[in-house]
C-alpha cells in the first residue's frame, strides 16, 4: 500500500513538514515518486522513517544521518562504516546522558538544599550542616559544588 506524506505522518505522528524537511536534506532517497512528483511512502518506509528519528533524537547530525543512509544504500560492503557511525553515536550520548545524570543529581540536592532551609527558616541551616549530616547521596555533589577549580597557570608576558 502507498501512503502520501500527510498519511505516513500521522501514521508516525510527526509532522507532515519534518518528513517534507528530511527529504529536503537528503534522508529520503528510498521514497518514491509519483509520476506527478509526490512522495508516495510504502509499509517498508516505516522503519527508515523511525531509525531516522532515532537518530535525531540521539543527537546526531543530518549530516551523518545521510552519511548513514548513503552508506545503507550502498550495500553490504558499508557494514563496518554504518557501524562506526552508531558506535560514535552511541559514545556520544552515553556522555551525554552522564552529564544529564549529573545535572539531575545537582538539581536533587538544590531541592533537599531548599526543602531543608525551608523547614529551618533559613537557609544558613543546609549551608552550615556538616557533611555528614548531609544525606550520603548528596556528598559528591556538595564537594564538587565546593570544590574550587585550580588556577591557571598565569599568562607568559607577550613579546612587544
Amino acid at each position: 500500500m502507498l501512503y502520501t506524506v500527510g498519511e505516513m505522518a500521522r501514521m508516525l505522528d510527526v509532522p507532515a513538514s519534518t518528513l517534507r524537511y528530511y527529504d529536503k536534506e537528503g534522508l529520503l532517497p528510498f521514497v518514491m515518486r509519483s509520476s506527478g512528483g509526490i512522495r508516495m511512502f510504502q509499509e517498508s518506509d516505516v522503519e527508515w522513517l523511525r531509525v531516522i528519528a532515532c537518530l535525531k533524537s540521539a543527537g546526531m547530525s543530518i549530516k551523518d544521518i545521510r552519511t548513514y543512509i548513503e552508506l545503507a544504500m550502498q550495500g553490504d560492503g558499508t557494514i563496518d562504516a554504518r557501524l562506526a557511525l552508531f558506535q560514535k553515536q552511541r559514545e556520544a550520548l552515553l556522555a551525554q546522558m552522564a552529564q544529564l545524570q549529573q545535572t539531575l543529581a545537582t538539581l536533587d540536592y538544590k531541592c533537599w538544599y531548599y526543602e531543608t532551609a525551608k523547614a529551618a527558616g533559613s537557609i544558613e541551616a543546609p549551608k552550615q550542616m556538616p557533611l555528614e549530616e548531609i544525606p550520603p547521596r548528596f556528598h559528591s555533589v556538595r564537594q564538587h559544588l565546593q570544590d574550587v577549580p585550580k588556577q591557571l597557570p598565569d599568562e607568559m608576558p607577550k613579546a612587544i
